[in-house]
């Protein structure tokens, strides 16, 4: 059974920082893609960075300069460095694994979700 447990959430001033954490568990031979979604209150989930087990990122474009994704292959781990934060990055992040590989299968995994706040 794969499993992402997500960490680094919470509450922050316009212009700080958070980081947040991914790990992936279970028998993981490898994974094709890691990152991160979020979803404000009545929008539609969003991607925010991902990165590939080949080095490749993608970041939205209102991220993108404040924004740091990255990846340890081995640990299935994913990070994502958040700088600069603003009242519009509120909303709740989501970890994603993209292409998980097993012994049996082949799937895609979600975390379960952390809260990130940006107000003063």
């Amino acid at each position: 059974q794969v499993q992402l447990v997500e960490s680094g959430g919470g509450l922050v001033q316009p212009g700080g920082s958070l980081r947040l954490s991914c790990a992936a568990s279970g028998s993981i031979f490898s994974i094709d893609a890691m990152g991160w979604y979020r979803q404000a209150p009545g929008k539609q989930r969003e991607l925010v960075a991902a990165r590939a087990s080949s080095g490749s990122t993608n970041y939205a474009d209102s991220v993108k300069g404040r924004f740091t994704i990255s990846r340890d292959n081995a640990k299935n781990t994913v990070l994502l460095q958040m700088n600069s934060l603003k009242p519009e990055d509120t909303a709740v992040y989501y970890c994603n694994a993209r292409g998980v590989h097993t012994m049996i299968r082949r799937n895609d995994y979600w975390g379960q979700g952390t809260q990130v706040t940006v107000s003063s």
